[in-house]
Order: structure tokens, then sequence, then C-alpha cells
């Protein structure tokens, strides 16, 4: 069985490095850790990284990267995948030092075909994250697909990834919120039915209301668009903010989400289909919300000599 310290990086596609790399640290809010030929590593933590942008001829997610509770789990982690017919493959030392990770492994989502990757041991940095904006993050908070294939996904994350379910929506389920058991938080992923396989926003929770506040203003100074809020999310309880990097991928600010406990959590809930689940406090999202941001099928990796 799969226990998660978290939910760790994400890795972004980019069509300008240069400024996406400025957009993440002086509007977003994250510290900048060093740049590797087309590749930047930011972080909102002690972490080296809890983000990291390629420049690619297209905008979307290449990669999900989620820590494993102990390290010496691993070697359980990869028999357990292999047993699954997943085919995962443990990185070689200089790759994993190269992401300044422990022992590493990457494995395709068989519907969707992302990568993602589990590891342990990331490097610890010396100072502490230090914003260059005056906004604080303290993590990735989630990931959020949209499918046309969502029965096909839900079953995939909830009985071979082992996360659990916080929430859902619809008679027939629409929407899904779930948890990396056992973090807390009440949802590392979330999926969505739509027409296409798409990434539909990534979020990142902040340290207090302030910050969402603080935020909105940032965003209209420098005349970045507003998705949708600030609000109220039904489902986990957070105030949230929606808002656009300079490649459309929608991303979001989150605080005061819902956290449930290793034992005798609540149950899920089936919640009502209406905007009102999205927005308590009645808002609507704009036309492109969600609207870009392509999951990106990475070609076969060699597995090196």
């Amino acid at each position: 069985m799969i226990r998660y310290k978290k939910l760790g990086y994400a890795v972004l596609c980019v069509t300008d490095l240069d400024k996406s790399i400025d957009f993440y640290t002086n509007i977003v809010g994250m510290q900048f850790v060093e740049r590797v030929g087309e590749t930047a590593y930011l972080r909102t933590s002690h972490d080296h990284h809890n983000l990291i942008l390629e420049q690619a001829p297209e905008a979307g997610l290449k990669r999900v990267g989620f820590e494993l509770e102990k390290a010496s789990q691993f070697d359980a982690v990869f028999n357990y995948l292999q047993e699954k017919g997943l085919n995962p493959r443990e990185l070689s030392a200089k790759e994993a030092q190269e992401l300044a990770q422990g022992r590493t492994l990457r494995f395709k989502d068989p519907i969707l075909g992302i990568t993602y990757e589990m590891y342990v041991e990331m490097m610890q940095m010396g100072t502490a994250y230090k914003p260059t904006n005056g906004l604080e993050i303290e993590c990735l908070l989630h990931v959020v697909y949209e499918t046309n294939q969502f029965d096909e996904v839900y079953d995939f994350l909830v009985n071979t990834m082992n996360m659990a379910v916080s929430d859902i929506q619809g008679r027939e389920m629409a929407w899904a919120w779930l948890r990396v058991w056992p973090n807390p938080y009440h949802h590392s992923f979330a999926i969505t039915k739509g027409p296409e396989n798409k990434l539909n926003h990534i979020a990142y929770k902040v340290k207090s209301i302030d910050d969402i506040g603080k935020q909105v203003n940032v965003l209209k100074n420098h005349n970045v668009k507003i998705h949708l809020g600030p609000g109220r999310h039904h489902p986990s309880g957070s105030i949230f903010l929606y808002y656009a990097d300079p490649d459309g991928i929608t991303l979001e600010y989150s605080q005061g989400m819902e956290e449930f406990p290793e034992e005798n959590p609540r149950e899920p809930r089936r919640l009502e289909p209406s905007l009102l689940t999205l927005d308590e406090w009645g808002g609507q999202p704009g036309k492109d919300f969600g609207k870009y941001g392509k999951l990106i099928v990475e070609d076969e990796e060699v597995v090196p000599q």
C-alpha cells in the first residue's frame, strides 16, 4: 500500500522560460533556486524544488512528483507498481542527483499517459523559503485534470494509486476530490468530466487569507487575468483565487482547506452539481478558466546502461 508524505512538485512546460520564471517569482511568489539549460527550479519550502519549468513548444503539465512517507517504503512501492503492470523505472543515481533527490522511480499513467514520479529524500535548502513579492506560499496543494475517461481515471487513482476519496459530485460522478493518504489535505488531486484529457488547474496553499487579498491587487496591478474569486469552495471550505499564467494555464491560491485525520476520517459526501458547490459566494468562472494546459505525454524513456 502506498503511503504518501505529500504532493511534492509539478513539471510545467512553458513557451517562454524567461517570462515564466519572472512571473512565477515576482507575481506568484515562488523563490528561484537554479536554472540548468532550459530547465528552472523554484521552491515554496525548504525543498530544493516544488515546481520545475521547462522550455517547450507547447504549454502543459509534463510530470507530477510525489514524496513517499518514508525512504524504507521505496522498494515495496516499486514492487507493488511492478505487480500492477505499470513498469516503473528507477532513475539512475546520476539522474536522481541532477534532481537533488534520493531514490526516485517513474511510471506512466496507463489512461492519460502522463508521467508520475515517486521519490524520497529531496535535498533541503540551507535557508528558509523567502517570497520575492511579500506573499507567502506554504506548499503545492493540488493538481486537477479534466478527462473524458473519468471512470477509468478515478478507478486508477483510487484503487491503484491508493488515493482516498474526500468528496464526489453529482448523481453520476462528475467531480471527485482525492487526497494522497495519509496526507491530511482535503484534496491533492481532483478530476472532472470533460470533452478532452487536459490540465484544469494547479493550486498552491498560501499562509493566510491576507495573501489572497493582497494577490488580487498584485494581479490587477500587473494586468493578469483573474478567472474566478475570491470565493469559497463548498467541498473543502477553502477560500480561493484563480488566475492565468503567461501561457494561460490556470493557477489557484487556496487557504483554509479542510484537513482529515488518518484514523476515522469522515465519510465522503455526494455534493450537488451546481455553481454554488464551486463557489458558495455565487461567483462564476470566466470563459478561459481551465481552458489551457495540455497533458504532455513524454516519449518512452531509454534506460541508462
